[in-house]
């Protein structure tokens, strides 16, 4: 059931235009009845969600240094109730649509419910910089950008779906990071193929030491990425990279691919919005990608409100430890025992496709976490109103950089009955964090020196 929670007037206000920051009083509340970052600091009536207490501050002593592997830091956990087809409606009001539908399809589907942590906590320049944002920061052109933000959380008391979506869009990913994985896609049969094998290299210049104090510019570029295709045969040694800007309408997304059997880079504008991803055979939109990314200008962006759902969350075995492919590719949906999921606060955004504009989806109702504002699950809904795909990105706090990580995301396609286990980084060396890029690793031209195969 949605809550009415904190500001009463988030649920009157639904409109995406350009929105004054909120006053004084309302951010003074930062730090005190939220955390710095907007969520709420108090746990709820019935002990399942924890009070937050300041976040997962001290690194487990058996963690390496430099490592891309995190050992779990609630290993030792135990599941609190287990959740399959038999009582998912006792449930249903705690679920995702996707989550209550795949459980009562399928029969070996089980959703392991463990008891709730809330490790997130991020560094103190992002905290400060949330906090000045609070006041200062704004939307524009009808939600689509935003001005006056710096290096941060824009909007840490969101009034529009808009400002909700751009915090996700805006999330602290870590600077700069780097796995390499694989992606596979299993159909109805539950065969498992392999559709990529790559590198996956993101970097946040916004976060980067010498950008902090510098507030963010409506063509600067907000989120770099670069990958680079080793696998399958057919595939290696495709490369593509996309930018993304603070004012998506004065500076569109930029996208260059290099293809081997052109041997040439081109510009790739397609590389966007509903056009299936070939990374994993089509079976997710490239906006699909972390739940969502790029350009918000399709659909009208709706914050309904708050709600309790239980999501993937900590899932460090998910996300580190699958140990083989046969542990990412069960059929049907997957593998249950290497999920965990927790309850948790999010908040529940709606996306309807605006008039005239085209998409494969009229209807998306996307789930942000209320602590990292990570998207950590979506529904998406086709012309006929029908339940069609769903999207699940396991969170598993990087402790070591105070940065949220969900590479791994599993979409489901309803309609087809297949589903894909993409960005399993656990199965090399998981997420490296590293210092930002050389600028000439951005340009286009660097894809033609790495994808020559």
């Amino acid at each position: 059931m949605i809550r009415k929670t904190l500001i009463a007037a988030i649920l009157a206000v639904t409109s995406a235009s350009a929105v004054a920051a909120v006053s004084p009083d309302e951010a003074a509340q930062l730090g005190k009845n939220l955390t710095p970052v907007g969520a709420e600091k108090a746990g709820n009536k019935d002990g399942t969600i924890p009070a937050w207490t300041g976040g997962l501050t001290q690194i487990p002593a058996d963690f390496k240094t430099g490592s891309g592997i995190r050992p779990d830091p609630f290993a030792a956990d135990k599941p609190r109730l287990v959740i399959t087809g038999q009582n998912a409606d006792q449930f249903k009001d705690q679920l995702t649509a996707v989550t209550h539908a795949l459980l009562k399809r399928y029969p070996t589907m089980r959703v392991d419910v463990y008891p709730t942590h809330r490790p997130v906590v991020y560094p103190k320049k992002i905290l400060e910089n949330t906090s000045r944002n609070a006041t200062q920061a704004k939307t524009s052109d009808g939600g689509l950008g935003i001005d006056n933000a710096l290096p941060g959380y824009p909007f840490p008391i969101p009034k529009t779906g808009n400002e909700a979506m751009w915090n996700h869009l805006l999330r602290y990913n870590g600077g700069a990071s780097v796995c390499k994985y694989d992606s596979y896609n299993i159909d109805s049969s539950g065969v498992a193929t392999l559709s990529t094998t790559g590198n996956n290299i993101q970097e946040w210049p916004p976060f980067a030491a010498a950008n902090l104090d510098k507030v963010l510019t409506g063509k600067s570029p907000f989120w770099l990425i670069k990958q680079e295709y080793t696998g399958p045969a057919r595939r290696a040694g495709e490369s593509l990279i996309v930018y993304d800007h603070v004012s998506p309408l004065s500076q569109p997304r930029k996208a260059w691919q290099y293809l081997p059997g052109q041997r040439r880079v081109k510009l790739a504008p397609e590389i966007a919005y509903d056009t299936p991803n070939p990374g994993v055979s089509g079976a997710a939109t490239y906006d699909d990608a972390f739940v969502y990314n790029g350009a918000m200008d399709r659909y009208d962006f709706k914050l309904v409100g708050k709600r309790e759902v239980i999501i993937p969350y900590n899932a460090y075995k998910a996300v580190y430890f699958p140990g083989s492919k046969a542990n990412v590719t069960t059929p049907k949906h997957f593998n249950p025992d290497l999920l965990r999921w927790e309850l948790h606060r999010v908040w529940v955004i709606e996306a309807t496709l605006k008039p005239g504009k085209r998409h494969i989806y009229q209807k998306r109702t996307f789930y942000l976490d209320e602590d990292s504002w990570v998207a950590v699950a979506s529904d998406s809904y086709d012309a006929r109103g029908q339940l069609y795909r769903g999207l699940f990105a396991p969170q598993a706090f990087a402790y070591d950089a105070q940065a949220t990580q969900t590479n791994l995301q599993v979409s489901y396609d309803l309609v087809a009955g297949l589903y894909a286990s993409q960005g399993n980084c656990g199965l090399y060396y998981g997420i490296k964090f590293r210092d930002p890029f050389p600028a000439r690793d951005w340009m286009p031209d660097a894809l033609a020196g790495s994808g020559i195969r």
